[in-house]
């Protein structure tokens, strides 16, 4: 099996016999840039066109459809003085994200949807710009993030509200420029009201975002719409909501756990056993953490506890805060006509903080014949404890 892609738990689900029925190990799927609506919209999604002047094409309905989530990207200074010099070798002003995930990109675009976690809000193009704690971060991570391939990003985390209502207003507003779908924060009532629904060839996925808190800011009075909190009712409201209005899937993603902990606290695992009782939910992941944590099956769904950092950067911290996993679900379609994870897999990654700093692709980089000893030792270290986390958990 190639390092590029690696199943989860495959010897122990076969030997509980959980993997029946899964033919192969997240296969190629047809990819392409999800649109996005609210649940109820009647904004038209692409369709093909005729194939011939008399007869329409129907577009197949597809069987299956892949979807890949990521875990932090929380911009520090030392990742925008990067970006500034990755612009200036190009010849350009500015800030240029581009080249740091650029080693993930094939990865990313090659779902049927990408979601990212947009931890910091976003400042104004000129600055001034904040590092942690209270973060204000350059918004030219938002176009790298659609170049990269991302369809989505959820934005509900503890700070959320770093820069108060504006700082909101203006991350939404980049992501719209850019075209990519968020949930999790909100600039009106109205906008909060609507769920966020990907519209993946044909597939109508509903994606709520939520955090454990707001690092002590409060919502402003008369605004709690401005993002949304993790509440166990909340959430199963929201998700019955969506379903009701026509989703066809339900993801989760949760901001939550315990930072630096790989193991979820039981916190986790009670809030997550609800949500997955739920039919109207269909899979839970989350970051925060900035290391990776688990995944595991409960009642026949999928949890990803926590994604670890994507593009982070924490030098204070245990080198466990480089690493990530891009989790990547294949759902597909029963003959019921609901959808459940028919294949589940994960992309180890990790945070080279070796001028230039770049995100990793574990497995690709470790097939790379030329990486040096030294980067070859380092990355298989970090890919090595990744496997361990989520094999001890099984």
């Amino acid at each position: 099996m190639s390092r590029r892609l690696t199943a989860i738990g495959v010897a122990a689900l076969l030997a509980a016999g959980a993997l029946l029925g899964l033919d192969a190990l997240l296969g190629d799927s047809p990819a392409g840039r999800a649109g996005s609506a609210g649940v109820g919209s009647s904004s038209p999604s692409a369709t093909p066109g005729p194939a011939t002047p008399s007869l329409p094409a129907t577009p197949a309905e597809p069987s299956d459809i892949t979807v890949l989530m990521s875990g932090d990207v929380l911009l520090r200074d030392t990742l925008w003085a990067q970006a500034r010099r990755d612009a200036r070798a190009a010849g350009r002003s500015g800030y240029d994200f581009r080249p740091m995930l650029a080693g993930v990109r094939d990865a990313v675009s090659g779902a049927d949807l990408a979601i990212c976690h947009l931890e910091t809000p976003v400042g104004a193009a000129g600055g001034p710009y904040s590092d942690y704690p209270v973060f204000n971060v350059p918004p030219q991570i938002v176009p790298a993030l659609d170049w990269a391939g991302y369809d989505a990003c959820t934005t509900a985390s503890n700070h959320t509200l770093d820069q108060g209502s504006s700082g909101i207003d203006r991350t939404l507003a980049a992501l719209d420029r850019a075209g990519i779908a968020h949930a999790g924060s909100a600039r009106t009532a109205g906008e909060s009201d609507r769920t966020t629904v990907l519209t993946v060839r044909g597939v109508r996925i509903a994606l709520l975002s939520y955090t454990y808190g707001l690092n002590g800011f409060t919502r402003p009075d008369g605004s709690p719409w401005i993002v949304d909190l993790i509440e166990q009712r909340a959430i199963l409201a929201a998700a019955k909501q969506a379903r009701r209005d026509g989703a066809d899937l339900v993801l989760v993603a949760l901001h939550w756990g315990t930072e630096y902990r790989n193991d979820p606290t039981p916190r986790q695992r009670d809030l997550a056993e609800v949500l997955l009782d739920s039919p109207d939910i269909d899979l839970v992941y989350g970051h925060h953490a900035h290391v990776v944590q688990p995944f595991d099956r409960i009642g026949g769904k999928w949890i990803a506890y926590g994604l670890g950092n994507h593009l982070a950067e924490q030098y204070t911290q245990p080198e466990r805060t480089h690493e990530g996993v891009m989790a990547r679900f294949t759902f597909s379609r029963r003959a019921d006509g609901r959808w459940t994870v028919s294949e589940a897999g994960y992309l180890p990654t990790f945070m080279s903080l070796r001028a230039p700093f770049r995100l990793v692709d574990l497995g690709a980089a470790l097939e790379d014949q030329e990486l040096t000893e030294s980067r070859r030792t380092g990355y298989q270290r970090s890919f090595d404890r990744i496997e361990d986390i989520l094999r001890a958990w099984r």
